[in-house]
């Protein structure tokens, strides 16, 4: 029987090697980072050794970084009580807070008339599509982005974003809150005071290792041309699903998008049938967002796009990452392509 194949990298990423060695070293941290002996002060180095990381590879030296338990506890420090507007594209965990709506282009592009009273995210989970961020946004999910695609808070022009450890190979449970300098934030978990009065409880400084390990490494990765090669990965296994299903559609393939994600709507073909599928054939794909994806409904992000129910519920998203090879895709392709043609001479 061949290797079960993990195509679903924008749910979670696989943890990075880096990370697994930082994480197992600050294991062995005895002090609380808030403590003031030996001890402490050891732990606290690890936290802060970690914060200098993800502030290197997020281009955000100067910017305030606060340690949450990952993007959703983020979202919420940023935009609980601040009536934001967003686009129907958003996380689940963006569009809680807002208030009002901004249009979503068939392409699914966003254009925000008032950035400062909006939230918009960099890259989406589902389709892919990358966004340009205006000059002055409130508020931006840089969270699929990042690891991905080059990103520079500082040259950003928004005033906060968010990340999450595990969608670049660090451990899942920790995510980070980045703050332009002089801004602040009112604390939605109050106790002690740690990360700067904005976040209390003691840090978790194994999850926090590894996250700032798994920032380093993926800087370098994106540095070293290694999403290139992803995205050449991807386009020959997005080819290979629209020659193999004649009626499917790739989403977002005419605008820029994530170097390693697929979003393909074959219609009247539910996407969980599709991942069901190809999860007995050894496939680890999903039909959406991982905090949607098990939710029998058609897909939010597609049907705010203008897509109607049929193909909004026909999705797959196919999502890969470094180390996944041409003929990894290619089995997985006439894998899906067998079961769709099984389904066309059934109609």
């Amino acid at each position: 029987m061949a290797e079960r194949l993990y195509l679903d990298w924008n749910a979670t990423a696989p943890l990075r090697a880096e990370a697994r060695a930082a994480m197992l070293a600050a294991m062995e941290a005895v002090g609380n980072p808030s403590s003031v002996h030996a001890e402490g002060r050891a732990a606290r180095a690890i936290v802060e050794k970690a914060r200098g990381q993800i502030a290197a590879a997020l281009g955000a030296d100067g910017a305030d970084i606060v340690f949450t338990s990952g993007s959703t506890e983020a979202a919420a420090l940023a935009l609980a009580g601040r009536g934001l507007a967003c686009a129907g594209i958003e996380h689940d965990a963006v569009a809680a807070w807002c208030e009002g709506a901004l249009p979503v282009a068939r392409d699914g592009r966003v254009r925000v008339a008032e950035p400062a009273r909006a939230t918009l995210q960099l890259a989406n989970p589902e389709t892919g599509i990358l966004q340009d961020l205006p000059e002055g946004l409130a508020v931006s999910d840089l969270t699929q982005g990042f690891g991905k695609v080059p990103v520079a808070f500082n040259w950003l022009g928004c005033e906060m974003g968010f990340v999450s450890a595990h969608k670049l190979g660090g451990p899942k449970g920790v995510g980070a809150l980045l703050l332009r300098r002089g801004l602040d934030v009112e604390a939605r978990i109050r106790g002690g005071g740690q990360e700067m009065g904005r976040r209390s409880g003691t840090e978790n400084i194994i999850g926090i290792a590894g996250f700032g390990a798994a920032a380093e490494a993926a800087a370098r990765d994106l540095a070293n041309g290694t999403w290139e090669k992803v995205a050449e990965v991807r386009n020959i296994l997005e080819d290979a699903l629209a020659s193999a299903g004649k009626t499917t559609i790739i989403v977002g393939k005419e605008v820029p998008r994530l170097p390693n994600t697929i979003c393909a709507i074959t219609p009247g073909w539910k996407g969980e049938t599709q991942v069901m599928q190809m999860d007995l054939a050894g496939f680890a794909v999903s039909a959406g967002s991982a905090c949607s994806s098990g939710k029998v409904r058609p897909s939010r992000v597609l049907r705010a796009m203008g897509y109607e129910d049929e193909a909004a519920a026909s999705a797959l998203r196919v999502s890969i990452g470094p180390g996944v090879e041409r003929e990894d895709v290619l089995r997985f392709a006439e894998a899906w392509g067998a079961q769709a043609q099984r389904r066309l001479r059934k109609t």
